[in-house]
């Protein structure tokens, strides 16, 4: 992922001087952060994360991907019929969840919604 920007003078760090800047590239998309976000309350099918997240099929689809490549997100497929598709936090993921409450209560002390750009 090229992360470099010439309006932005930190685009040109190095993600692994900072593990932190690397857990970002991992999970600090919005996408994935909802999807990991909502899948701390357990296993979701497809169609239930499209409607929490609001996301698109497609990028539904590719931001599951990328977290299951990263190895937070399992599938499991049911071979009813119709087939349903399931979608849970491996160990991996469900260590993200002191890091969500920490930077949630972080937000709420400081990040004024009327100033988020969105």
């Amino acid at each position: 992922m090229d992360v470099s920007d010439p309006e932005d003078p930190f685009s040109e760090m190095d993600p692994q001087a900072c593990p932190t800047a690397e857990a970002m590239d991992v999970v600090g998309t919005e996408w994935r952060m909802n999807v990991l976000h909502d899948l701390q309350n357990g296993e979701m099918r497809f169609n239930e994360l499209k409607e929490a997240t609001g996301a698109s099929s497609r990028t539904l689809s590719q931001t599951l991907d990328a977290l299951m490549d990263a190895g937070l997100v399992d599938r499991r497929m049911e071979e009813a019929s119709p087939v349903a598709t399931y979608y849970s936090l491996t160990e991996k993921g469900e260590a993200l969840g002191p890091v969500f409450d920490e930077l949630d209560a972080w937000a709420r002390e400081w990040v004024d919604p009327d100033e988020v750009e969105g």
